[in-house]
């Protein structure tokens, strides 16, 4: 067993850099935990290695105390006993006796074993972790490799990372062998080994989209201030600029949209609205509104809860809200702000009636006047 012992620990601190001098301490502390439990032993033990050999063996650790303070022969040892075996021994020193059992090289030998997979699979682990965890929040392309009930597995260089099925996108199938481009949304570890996580869904892969399309967002020239998404649907996007001749929203289309039709092309025909961000809020949400048009925002009173009422022409009304509200939807999202959406015609009839109840509040206001006027001119008649 040394010989292989010796010739494994050498493997391992070439191939995969873990330290022979980490595996052997790993491996010390298991045979301890082994020896006590395999021969149920209570006393205090460490485990010495042999470099040279590649062997371990047991050793029982005892303090010395004086001959009638000797209370348990497991931990203690009296002081001529100690000074039996060397005369410099003096009371608080430690003793150490071989006692490694007959059959501990079987022990060892299969406890070295799991230590060293288990060192294998950390290594491993902690190596995916920190060569992937510069592509964290980044495109990458991979291939599927397979599938199941739970995840899409797709392959990213050496390893395998895993898309959940919420990260899957609605209108897609996935088949092994195809090329897939993801954004890496989480590298880790758990307890079976490093995870890496991607996704077809997430809000940031059409941002990294754009920012491979239009060279502005890249420099920064263009910014994309907020995007909400309902992957394989509809996805709303709200874009400023910092230099005032630059058009943000025809930067993000491109000439004739040849740039937003490749993010399109790429989010399996996806569409994407572009609006401008601005910084006026009702001017922002008539915008995230788009493509329908906006008569008026008013702000609600209570500064906590962000509401908006917009007022839309009647006919405009079905396309501001959207197919089952995604358009309203969406745009709450983008902007940050509870929506509601009502035409011109209910908030026209709502103020009508008010200036009928002022009218009539008016007259009442005027007979109540009359009334009290005659019965003091009546007063002051008698």
């Amino acid at each position: 067993m040394s010989k292989e012992m010796l010739e494994a620990f050498a493997t391992l601190e070439e191939k995969k850099g873990i330290k022979q001098e980490v595996i052997v301490d790993a491996i010390k502390a298991a045979l301890v935990a082994a020896y006590k439990k395999n021969y149920n032993q209570a006393q205090n033990v460490e485990v010495d290695f042999d470099e040279r050999k590649g062997n371990f063996k047991v050793m029982a650790v005892k303090t010395v105390v004086d001959d009638d303070q000797l209370q348990d022969d497991r931990l203690e040892a009296s002081l001529s006993d100690a000074l039996a075996i060397n005369r410099a021994y003096e009371v608080g020193d430690e003793i150490r006796f071989e006692v490694t059992p007959k059959n501990f090289g079987r022990i060892a030998a299969q406890t070295a074993k799991q230590v060293i997979m288990q060192r294998l699979r950390e290594a491993e682990r902690n190596h995916v972790v920190d060569e992937y965890s510069q592509y964290e929040d980044e495109l990458i392309t991979g291939t599927v490799e397979r599938r199941d009930n739970r995840f899409v597995y797709v392959k990213i260089g050496n390893v395998e990372a895993v898309m959940p099925r919420r990260d899957q996108m609605p209108n897609e199938t996935y088949n092994p062998q195809d090329k897939i481009r993801v954004l890496v949304t989480r590298v880790g570890s758990d307890s079976k080994g490093a995870q890496i996580v991607v996704s077809r869904t997430a809000p940031d892969m059409v941002k990294r989209l754009f920012e491979q399309e239009v060279p502005e967002i890249y420099d920064g020239t263009v910014e994309i201030v907020s995007i909400a998404r309902e992957a394989g649907d509809r996805t709303k996007i709200a874009v400023k600029s910092s230099d005032p001749n630059i058009d943000p929203v025809g930067t993000c289309v491109g000439q004739r949209g040849a740039r937003v039709q490749n993010v399109v092309n790429e989010l399996g025909g996806e569409n994407i609205d572009i609006v401008k961000y601005e910084d006026d809020p009702s001017d922002y949400i008539a915008n995230a509104l788009n493509p329908a048009e906006v008569i008026a925002v008013q702000f609600g009173d209570d500064d906590e809860e962000k509401s908006a009422l917009v007022i839309v022409p009647d006919y405009q009304l079905s396309l501001a809200i959207g197919k089952k509200g995604q358009n309203v939807r969406l745009a709450a999202r983008l902007t940050g702000y509870k929506i509601n959406i009502r035409p011109e015609s209910e908030v026209e009839f709502v103020d009508e009636d008010k200036d009928e109840n002022s009218d009539t509040n008016d007259n009442d206001d005027a007979n109540n006047t009359a009334a009290k006027n005659e019965e003091a001119s009546s007063d002051s008649a008698e």
